[in-house]
């Protein structure tokens, strides 16, 4: 295996783990969101926030809330799955 094909290799398994590790983290983000006394200000809720809202906020300027249900969380994460199984 040459050094192309072997740093290649490093990079592709370090992006499926990345892409692993935050579809994780949006799956808890989403999950919390179901309780209504979580304060999104304090640590480490604000953290979180911080982490995931730049990425969902783009596919809630795609798809706005229906009948108070968010769908764009289920669209980031379906597109977060279908890179990381194309990596």
């Amino acid at each position: 295996m040459g050094t192309t094909e072997s740093s290649l290799t490093f990079i592709s398994s370090t992006l499926g783990t990345f892409v692993s590790l935050y579809t994780t983290i949006l799956i808890i983000r989403v999950i919390l969101t179901w309780f209504p006394t979580i304060n999104w200000y304090n640590q480490p809720f604000a953290g979180l926030s911080q982490i995931t809202d730049p990425y969902l906020n783009l596919f809630r300027s795609i798809i706005p809330p229906l009948g108070g249900i968010d769908f764009s969380a289920m669209l980031a994460i379906i597109l977060l799955q279908v890179v990381g199984g194309l990596l």
